[in-house]
């Protein structure tokens, strides 16, 4: 879930939006939502195949931006090139994600996908050391970086072979992991600073999104034969709750305290997502999961540190 919107780091020269709630309120509330989508698209699959479910996330989470943007009299951003660059921003960003994660839960644990998301960071920092000359580690960042991928292992349970953990399922996790990150440094070389409107921008994102989506999920799968309601629900509150309305607060966040800022509700998505899959799916849990969780979470945070912080 982690931070899904291309514009997450123009946000704060662009808007500036009138403040309601406290940002600390709408973090809590923006962490408990992204927590809580690993367990929608749990219930989800049980009723609907993995890009029947993504699909339909990604078209309640545009119908939410599409009825703000037109309350606000917002337009669609033009030009081919901007379009070109969304689209691709799209696919790492929402569609190969969202995609991945829905087809790893249907092997592995609402709370393992949950873990596997918080290495964002950790594969984000990787990538930077190749694709962004400018973002130099400090060796307390690369020991972060390691320290991360040992909580990993340690989640996993390594040292017993990865005794009942379906290495299909945590690899795909892994892989919508990595596509957030290969989103962002797209996004960062191609559309910062472009002067778009971010809730304009991100409901084009959603929207092509959508479209390819839209494209894929006929071709890979077949009107099911009944509408499950539980899994129904699930999967609309995931895409107007778990997409949508997190993408209205996430921009806000941005805006408001800073991307850095906004990003450490990354840390939280996995604890409230355990604590979900444990409580309300009855998830079994072994201690290596929460102790790997929290190795993860410390590397992350390690990789965040900048010289001279």
């Amino acid at each position: 879930m982690t931070t899904a919107s291309a514009t997450s780091t123009p946000a704060r020269s662009v808007i500036r939006p009138r403040r309601t709630l406290d940002w600390r309120l709408r973090f809590g509330v923006l962490a408990l939502i992204w927590g809580f989508s690993f367990l929608l698209i749990k219930v989800g699959t049980e009723g609907y195949a993995p890009f029947q479910v993504t699909f339909g996330r990604l078209v309640f989470g545009t119908a939410v931006l599409a009825a703000v943007m037109v309350v606000r009299r917002e337009r669609l951003p033009r030009g081919i090139r901007v379009w070109a660059h969304l689209a691709v921003a799209a696919f790492f960003l929402n569609a190969l994600p969202f995609s991945l994660f829905a087809y790893a839960e249907l092997t592995i644990p609402s709370t393992l996908a949950g873990i596997c998301n918080a290495t964002s960071p950790l594969w984000g920092m990787a990538l930077s050391l190749v694709a962004l000359s400018e973002d130099r580690p400090s060796r307390v960042r690369v020991a972060g970086l390691g320290l991360g991928f040992l909580g990993v292992l340690t989640a996993l349970g390594a040292w017993q072979g990865f005794h009942g953990v379906d290495a299909t399922g945590t690899g795909l996790a892994l892989l919508a992991s990595l596509s957030y990150p290969v989103g962002w440094i797209y996004v960062r070389r191609t559309l910062a600073g472009v002067g778009r409107s971010p809730l304009s921008m991100s409901g084009a994102q959603l929207l092509l999104a959508t479209v390819q989506l839209g494209v894929v999920t006929p071709l890979f799968t077949s009107l099911p034969g009944r509408f499950a309601v539980v899994p129904l629900l699930a999967v609309v509150a995931l895409g107007a709750v778990g997409t949508g309305v997190a993408f209205l607060l996430q921009y806000r966040l941005v805006s408001e305290v800073g991307p850095t800022t906004a990003q450490m509700v990354t840390y939280f998505i996995p604890v409230i997502a355990t604590i979900a899959g444990v409580v309300l799916l009855g998830e079994s849990l072994s201690w290596s999961t929460p102790v790997g969780a929290v190795i993860v979470l410390a590397g992350a945070a390690l990789t965040q540190v900048r010289r001279g912080a």
